[in-house]
């Protein structure tokens, strides 16, 4: 049992937590903090560097994680990671659609990218949150940056986020 009145039960290397006391003054500060995870988009456009651009409007947002969560179901379909981007990049062998987070610290880590996309003529854009672009994935972790291929299951919807991404105005 810990101080803030949560009881830890270890089962199977998993740790669970149960709320112990229902009275507890902490419980408020859990559900402020889960409140505070969701931000809305122009909350988190407030993160975003000043790079990132063209950055995706709300709608074509929407679609991009939608277009992922699709994309994930499909066994090796994903391509994420900096390292993996840029050895597909490198080999040449990388077609799809590539969708870099926002507010990724130091932006030094990602700046040559959009770069090596453009070189490729691949369509890339940005997103605002490197959390949601790792939720839409599947994964608890965070993403930087997710390459999409296309693929017959998803491509309709594959083909509409490609043309909304062409239609964005290009990174002055």
């Amino acid at each position: 049992k810990c101080t803030c009145g949560l009881l830890f039960i270890v089962k199977m290397g998993k740790e669970t937590s149960e709320i112990d006391d229902p009275s507890s003054e902490h419980i408020n500060e859990n559900v402020a903090i889960k409140e505070e995870d969701m931000l809305s988009y122009e909350e988190k456009l407030k993160f975003v560097s000043p790079i990132a651009k063209p950055l995706a409007p709300r709608k074509l947002t929407k679609k991009l994680y939608k277009l992922i969560k699709k994309a994930s179901k499909e066994k090796k379909c994903l391509l994420s990671g900096i390292k993996v981007l840029q050895r597909e990049l490198r080999r040449g062998s990388g077609t799809g659609i590539v969708v870099f987070a926002g507010d990724v610290l130091p932006v030094d880590i990602m700046s040559h990218l959009p770069v090596a996309c453009e070189d490729k003529d691949l369509p890339y854009c940005y997103t605002p949150s490197r959390r949601d672009l790792g939720l839409a994935m599947g994964v608890k972790r965070t993403a930087l940056v997710v390459m999409v291929p296309p693929r017959p299951e998803y491509q309709e919807l594959y083909d509409e986020v490609k043309e909304a991404i062409k239609m964005l105005p290009p990174p002055a």
